[in-house]
C-alpha cells in the first residue's frame, strides 16, 4: 500500500522539478542576455560617455548669410554675441555658482536656475546656455572672475545685426529659437536645441540658404575642467549671400514718407516685375527677436491695434476704391460698350430702382468723357458704363490684370483679395446678383478687395502694355566664394490682349490725373517727370450725405477707425514707364492728400529729383 502510495506521488514531484528547472533556466538566460546587452550593445555608448567626461565638445555656430540690396548695399549682417554657458559636470555646488554668476550678470538667480534645470536633458559633455548676449562689459567681468566660477564658459556666437534698424523688417521677417516640435521635424538636418531659425519673411523662406553649416571643436580637459589641448576643429561654413531686388534708398524714402501713418506701399520694375520697395507701417524691431523677445514685448506687438507684425503689402486686403476705375475703363472699352468719346451727363447721382448712387462730388462733374472721368474720378460715368458692361466682363478684366488671386511672390501668407462674380455670390450667400452691386463694384467698393502688391502688379501691367509679371523679391544667391547658387529670372504670368488704342486712351486719362489742374492727383506732380496715376478712396463704413459734405470741406469729425482708406497707384515716366507704385494709407481719408504725396516721394527717390514744382490751381480734395 505504502509502495503503491509512493508511486502515485512520483509523477507530481517530477513535474514540480521540471517547472522549477525551467524557471531557473529562464532567469539564467535573462541574466546572460542583460549582461550581453550591457557589455556588447551599450558598452560602446558608455565608453564614449566615459571618454567625454574628459573631452569637451564646443559647438561653433555658423553665421547666417548676409542680405544685400540690388546694388550690393548691406541690409542684414551678423555681430558677435557673448553668451555665458556652463559644463554641469565641472560644478560641485550649483547653488553657490549660480548665485555668484547672477550677481556678476545682474540677473535673478532664479532665471539662471531655470536654464540650469532645462539643461539636464543634454549630455554632460555639452555646455548649458545660462545667459545670452550679455555684452562685452559683463563678458569681461565674468572672465575676470573665472577662478571663482568652475565650469563657466564664455562663448561667442554670431547674432543677426540690423545696420538699418527696422528698415524693411516685414520683408526680412525675424528669427527665433527653434521650438521642440520643430526640432523633432528637423533633427536630421543638424539643428540643435537653442539654435535660431527663420520664423517669418525671407529669413524663413530662405532658411536653407541663409543657415550655413555649424562646426565644432573637441578639447581635452582635466578633472577640474581645465583645457589641456585641442583635439580637433571643424570650422563652420557661413550661410550664402542673398541679393534682393529692392533698392535700399528707395525703401528708406518710402518708409520715411509714411511718417506716423499706417498702411503699405509697393514699387515694381515695370518690365521685370522686380520689387524695388515694399513697405508696411507701422513696423517692428527685428533686434527684439534676434536677442530673444520677452513675453511682455510679444504681447504688446500682438495687441497693437495697428498690427505692426503684419506685412500689409501682401496680407492687407482693402477695397481698391477708384483705383479700380482703371479696370472698369479698360473692360468697357475692350467690350465695346464705351469709347474714349462716350459722354455722360453727371448731375451728381443716378437712380436705380429705389436706390440712389451718388458721385463723390456734390452736384457732379457735368458732361464727362473718359479722360475727364479718370482725371476727376467721376463716379457717375463709371456707374453708367458698368450697367452696360455687366459684372461678368468686369470681373474677367480684373482677374486678367492680376486681381483676385495671389501673385505668387516668394513670401509666406499672401492674401488673394476678392473679385466678386455671380457664381461667387451664389456660393457664398445663395443669392442672385443685382445691378446695384455691379455699379458699386465698378468703383472699387462693395465686395472688391485687393492687396497693395496686387494693385502694383495691375498698374505695372497697364504701364507695360498688358504683361502681367510675377513680382520677384530675390535677385540671386551666391556662396561665400562668389559662385552663383541661384539666379532669379523674370517670369511673365500672362499677356492681356488689349487694343493699343484703348490702352492709350486710358493712359492719357491717367496722365491727366497728375498733370492737369483739375486732376485729383494734381498736387503730387513732379518737375521733369510726368507721372500717370489714379487716386482712390475706400469707404470703411457707409456715410450719410452730410458726412460726405464734411469730408469734402475738410471738417470731417469721424473717429480714426471709421475714416476712409486712401489709395494711389501710378507709374512713371508716363511716356516710357520704368517704375509702378501702389500706396494705401489706412484711414487716410483721401488718396489725393494722403497716398499720392507718398508716391511722389517714392518717385523723387527713384529719379533723384530734388526740386518740387509750384502747383497752382484748385486740385480736388476728393477721391
Amino acid at each position: 500500500m505504502g509502495l503503491n502510495g509512493g508511486w502515485d506521488k512520483g509523477p507530481q514531484q517530477s513535474r514540480r522539478l521540471l517547472v522549477v528547472s525551467l524557471v531557473a533556466l529562464l532567469v539564467f538566460l535573462l541574466l546572460i542576455m542583460r549582461l550581453w546587452y550591457l557589455q556588447v550593445i551599450s558598452g560602446q555608448r558608455y565608453s564614449e560617455l566615459s571618454e567625454k567626461n574628459r573631452i569637451r565638445y564646443v559647438p561653433l555656430t555658423a553665421p547666417r548669410g548676409p542680405i544685400y540690396d540690388r546694388n550690393g548695399e548691406l541690409l542684414i549682417d551678423n555681430r558677435p554675441s557673448f553668451n555665458i554657458s556652463v559644463m554641469r559636470q565641472d560644478v560641485d555646488d550649483p547653488e553657490q555658482l549660480l548665485g555668484r554668476l547672477a550677481a556678476l550678470l545682474q540677473v535673478p538667480a532664479a532665471e539662471l536656475l531655470k536654464r540650469w534645470q532645462a539643461g539636464r536633458r543634454l549630455p554632460p559633455y555639452r555646455p548649458v546656455r545660462l545667459a545670452d548676449d550679455v555684452g562685452r562689459e559683463k563678458m569681461e567681468t565674468v572672465q575676470e572672475h573665472a577662478p571663482e566660477l568652475p565650469g563657466v564658459l564664455v562663448e561667442v556666437h554670431p547674432l543677426r545685426a540690423y545696420p538699418n534698424g527696422d528698415l524693411a523688417a516685414h520683408l526680412f521677417g525675424y528669427i527665433g529659437e527653434i521650438t521642440e516640435d520643430k526640432l523633432q521635424d528637423l533633427a536630421d538636418d543638424g539643428y540643435r536645441s537653442g539654435d535660431f531659425i527663420g520664423k517669418s519673411g525671407l529669413e524663413k523662406e530662405l532658411e536653407p540658404y541663409l543657415r550655413g553649416a555649424d562646426g565644432e571643436r573637441l578639447l581635452e580637459v582635466d578633472v577640474r575642467g581645465k583645457e589641456m589641448r585641442s583635439l580637433r576643429t571643424r570650422e563652420p561654413v557661413p550661410g550664402d549671400k542673398v541679393y534682393l531686388t529692392i533698392d535700399r534708398e528707395l525703401q528708406r524714402a518710402t518708409e520715411k514718407a509714411f511718417g506716423d501713418q499706417a498702411g503699405a506701399a509697393v514699387a515694381l520694375d515695370v518690365a521685370s516685375g522686380e520689387i524695388l520697395a515694399m513697405a508696411s507701417r507701422p513696423s517692428f524691431d527685428p533686434e527684439q527677436f534676434a536677442r530673444g523677445i520677452s513675453p511682455q514685448e510679444w504681447k504688446a506687438l500682438l495687441n497693437n491695434p495697428r498690427h505692426p507684425l503684419q506685412n500689409k503689402a501682401l496680407r492687407g486686403q482693402y477695397p481698391p476704391g477708384s483705383t479700380f476705375k482703371i479696370v472698369t475703363a479698360l473692360a468697357a472699352l475692350e467690350a465695346g460698350v464705351a469709347t474714349p468719346r462716350t459722354t455722360v451727363d453727371d448731375e451728381g447721382a443716378i437712380e436705380l430702382g429705389r436706390r440712389v448712387f451718388r458721385c463723390w462730388k456734390k452736384g457732379g462733374h457735368g458732361r464727362t468723357n473718359l479722360k475727364k472721368a479718370l482725371r476727376e474720378s467721376c463716379d457717375v460715368w463709371f456707374y453708367r458704363v458698368a450697367l452696360d458692361l455687366g459684372i461678368d466682363k468686369l470681373s474677367e478684366m480684373a482677374f486678367a490684370l492680376g486681381l483676385g488671386r495671389p501673385t505668387g511672390v516668394l513670401l509666406e501668407g499672401e492674401k488673394s483679395g476678392l473679385i466678386p462674380t455671380r457664381d461667387w455670390k451664389h456660393r457664398r450667400f445663395n443669392e442672385r446678383w443685382y445691378d446695384g452691386e455691379t455699379v458699386i463694384a465698378a468703383i472699387g467698393q462693395g465686395y472688391d478687395l485687393a492687396t497693395p502688391l496686387q494693385l502694383a502688379v495691375m498698374t505695372a501691367a497697364v504701364a507695360n502694355g498688358g504683361k502681367v509679371m510675377r513680382p520677384q523679391i530675390l535677385k540671386r544667391i551666391e556662396d561665400m566664394s562668389g559662385q552663383d547658387v541661384l539666379v532669379q529670372e523674370p517670369e511673365q504670368i500672362r499677356a492681356v490682349a488689349l487694343s493699343p488704342k484703348n490702352l492709350a486712351a486710358v493712359r492719357k486719362g491717367l496722365e491727366a490725373v497728375v498733370n492737369e489742374p483739375h486732376g485729383t492727383g494734381w498736387r503730387s506732380k513732379l518737375s521733369g517727370i510726368r507721372v500717370a496715376g489714379k487716386t482712390g478712396t475706400a469707404q470703411v463704413v457707409r456715410r450719410k450725405s452730410t458726412e460726405e459734405e464734411e469730408l469734402q470741406t475738410g471738417k470731417d469729425k469721424t473717429p480714426y477707425r471709421f475714416r476712409d482708406h486712401a489709395l494711389f497707384v501710378a507709374y512713371a515716366p508716363a511716356d516710357n514707364p520704368q517704375i509702378a507704385v501702389a500706396v494705401v494709407v489706412e484711414h487716410g481719408r483721401h488718396g489725393s492728400t494722403s497716398a499720392a504725396p507718398i508716391a511722389r516721394e517714392m518717385f523723387r527717390s527713384y529719379f533723384h529729383i530734388e526740386d518740387l514744382p509750384q502747383v497752382d490751381g484748385p486740385g480736388y480734395l476728393g477721391d
